[in-house]
């Protein structure tokens, strides 16, 4: 019985220190993105063309690739007017010295030995800087095809085909630095600028290193100040565009002059109080949003990284949820289209709702940051102005006929009455 005693103590006491390092450890910030998510558009999670980091090393389709890897490598290399030896050597120790912390960041663990993830992580670096930073002229002569340059640049955003940010860091200084002025960050953001979906996007807190490239991309939406969030759903119930409309909401593009965040949404109203009272005439801002084929995959991955990384606020995924509650139907999307607060790319408004509204399956909103201006828009909404404008709107002006039909009615009505008093003159 006392063994049985001592052996549970030890138990409890191995768990109690397990669970402290497990709580000094950091969670990681690259990882294989669950299959509950990847199932639902696997091709926006899967890299078409290049492996980077560990993940989709073993990938056959991919294997095809690694060969222009090498030659990116020494493109580099050539550039730097450096003995190639005396740069790799550089470029090797420092990722070498970084070999615990590099393993940290991955989710799931790695099977390759330090030396092979050494030489990993110093190949796919330099192909990344060789590609965005002297890639113009090389890129013309060894990948014409546009199509593979696109597709490229949507590898280089997936969550599970990343290298940690401060290795990249670290080749850079190595190479690119000693040739080019300008910061990583900034450069990065330029070459990724046509595939975010947002304009107004800008380097925030330079001086923390973000986790990877996805992560820089993420961080450009930061509000430059803390924005209170709630958890929801919200308890009022959502209202579409449409709907809005029809209640004498106006659509404007806020075009971030000065603002503090990329992708505030702001609900003020008219500048004279008589009229708002009288029309019920109030204007939601919002970011423009430019609705392409790369939207969805760098909606999605985003939104993974916020979702499974703790530290990371739920700005985009915040953004997704308020834009998918405005957006029931292809009218929704054409009212928003009408007021530029939304461009639209797809061929179709039907295809961009649809594509809108799956992109917040499987994914668990914990953090709402317009919850004011939401609770705004149901208490204007439930006004007694503003749904008498949207049942007269509804009852006389939903269509043309309506509108004819109307006019003849108020006509005859007018005539009848003139008529009226004439033989009463008379």
């Amino acid at each position: 019985m006392k063994w049985w005693h001592r052996s549970t103590q030890r138990i409890l006491l191995d768990c109690k220190e397990k669970g402290q390092i497990l709580s000094l450890q950091k969670p990681p910030v690259i990882f294989m993105i669950p299959s509950s998510v990847r199932d639902q558009k696997p091709d926006l999670f899967k890299p078409q063309v290049v492996s980077i980091g560990p993940f989709h090393r073993e990938d056959k389709i991919l294997q095809e690739f690694e060969e222009q890897k090498t030659t990116h490598l020494h493109h580099l290399l050539e550039c730097l007017n450096i003995q190639a030896e005396i740069v790799l050597d550089e470029c090797l120790q420092k990722v070498n010295a970084s070999i615990p912390k590099i393993r940290a960041c991955y989710g799931g663990g790695i099977s390759c030995k330090d030396d092979e993830l050494e030489k990993m992580m110093v190949m796919d670096a330099c192909f990344i800087l060789d590609f965005l930073f002297l890639s113009e002229e090389h890129r013309r002569f060894t990948s014409r095809n546009a199509i593979l340059t696109h597709s490229i640049f949507r590898d280089l955003v997936l969550l599970d085909n990343q290298i940690p940010f401060f290795v990249l860091q670290d080749i850079f200084d190595c190479t690119i630095h000693k040739i080019q002025t300008g910061s990583l960050a900034s450069g990065v953001l330029e070459q990724f600028r046509f595939l975010i979906p947002f304009k107004g996007i800008r380097n925030n807190d330079a001086t923390q290193l973000p986790h990877h490239i996805l992560g820089l991309l993420q961080r450009s939406f930061h509000p430059t100040c803390n924005i209170p969030s709630t958890r929801p759903p919200l308890k009022d119930p959502n209202h579409s565009a449409l709907e809005l409309d029809e209640a004498g909401v106006k659509f404007k593009p806020n075009n971030n002059d000065g603002n503090h965040w990329p992708l505030a949404i702001d609900f003020s109203s008219s500048s004279f109080e008589f009229f708002r009272w009288c029309w019920g005439n109030r204007t939601l801002r919002m970011p423009t949003l430019h609705i392409d084929d790369n939207t969805e995959l760098f909606f999605r991955n985003v939104i993974a990284y916020e979702q499974c990384t703790p530290e990371v606020p739920d700005y985009v995924t915040s953004y997704v949820c308020a834009i998918d509650m405005l957006t029931d139907t292809k009218k929704d999307v054409s009212r928003l289209v009408k007021s530029k607060v939304l461009t639209n790319h797809l061929g179709s408004n039907k295809d961009a709702t649809k594509m809108l509204n799956d992109i917040s399956k499987q994914f668990v909103f914990e953090e709402f940051y317009y919850k004011d201006q939401w609770e705004q828009l149901h208490k204007y909404y439930d006004g007694y102005v503003p749904q008498n404008i949207a049942l007269l709107k509804r009852t006389y002006f939903s269509s043309p006929w309506k509108i004819i039909a109307l006019l003849a009615a108020i006509i005859l009505f007018t005539l009848a009455i003139i008529q009226t008093v004439l033989r009463i003159i008379k």
